[in-house]
């Protein structure tokens, strides 16, 4: 069974590596300039220095070539996935798709899922995701894995587990991407409390509260509560609010701090922030850490005002 993986980011090309040990993986990438690069030197030297990638992963900006794999791993960021689905679908449009992005599409409020079954509705979606950052997998360190997707997944299980890469499936979709979500805006708000200097309790504090915050807007929109305790939520919260490798903490730690964060760097989590406090004013949810990350990613609100803000809410029940 080949697969594509489509989009040469850290993490789609960590993805094309480890996947290289079961069979032929394609990585294709829209950039013809840097496609000569990585083919040329076997590296992605700019996303993931220092991993090589192995010889049978074959490299191209041909998207009609990459596409032809039956299995299609999309690594294209959140915000640019439902542009590329509506472009592309022709192509798309039938294959087993599994989106590799954690977020919300800010335009729709829609995961990757529902992204790919709205806009490719032949295509066989599943998605990708848990606690991972791609130099780990990339290097063959130990990394275990949600795959959400049909009841019949099996096979697709198998292809895309490796030695090191350990996958769990589960059919709750819905549950698998919101966790995947969900999570990078607890994990800037975990960065904003170490940033701040306001003590690990207060982060152990912080990522509880938080967690039950996924789990009541997840279980609202239809998703198990069991998956928020797996892999794709409370794993995944767990590795973003303890490490400097998530971008998402990098980033919540630079607003606690005062400090300057590059402009560049992809922060999924902002834009998750500001749809799930959309839909939570829309239904009534409670959800009082997004509602402060989007205050103070947004710069209308200080970090000690939004510390006040939440240690002077009413008193209740746990």
């Amino acid at each position: 069974m080949t697969v594509a993986v489509l989009g040469a980011g850290a993490f789609g090309t960590a993805l094309a590596i480890t996947l290289a040990q079961n069979g032929p993986v394609t990585l294709w990438a829209r950039d013809a300039a840097k496609v000569a690069e990585i083919a040329r030197t076997r590296l992605n030297e700019r996303r993931l220095p220092g991993c090589p990638l192995p010889e049978n992963v074959a490299v191209t900006a041909d998207l009609t070539e990459a596409t032809r794999a039956p299995v299609i791993l999309l690594a294209v960021p959140m915000q640019q996935t439902a542009a590329f689905l509506t472009e592309h679908a022709a192509l798309l449009d039938g294959r087993v798709l599994v989106g590799c992005s954690k977020g919300i599409d800010l335009a729709s409020g829609r995961g990757p899922v529902a992204l790919i079954s709205d806009i490719c509705p032949a295509a066989h979606a599943a998605i990708l995701t848990g606690p991972s950052f791609a130099a780990d997998i990339a290097r063959g360190l130990p990394t275990a894995l949600t795959l959400a997707c049909d009841e019949d997944g099996g096979a697709l299980q198998a292809r895309l587990s490796t030695p090191s890469l350990r996958l769990y499936r589960t059919s709750d979709k819905t549950g698998a991407e919101l966790g995947g979500a969900l999570k990078n805006v607890i994990a800037i708000a975990a960065g904003v409390v170490i940033g701040a200097g306001l003590g690990d309790s207060a982060r152990a504090a912080l990522m509880t509260r938080g967690f039950a915050e996924m789990v009541r807007i997840a279980t609202h929109l239809g998703a198990r509560a069991e998956t928020l305790a797996g892999l794709s939520g409370f794993g995944d919260l767990v590795l973003t609010c303890t490490s400097v490798q998530s971008r998402n903490f990098r980033f919540g730690h630079a607003l606690g701090a005062g400090e300057d964060f590059d402009p560049t760097t992809t922060v999924e989590g902002v834009a998750t922030a500001r749809a799930v406090v959309d839909l939570a004013q829309r239904t009534g949810i409670d959800m009082p850490v997004a509602t402060m990350v989007t205050a103070l990613a947004a710069k209308k609100m200080t970090v000690a005002e939004a510390t006040h803000a939440l240690l002077s809410r009413p008193l209740k029940e746990e």
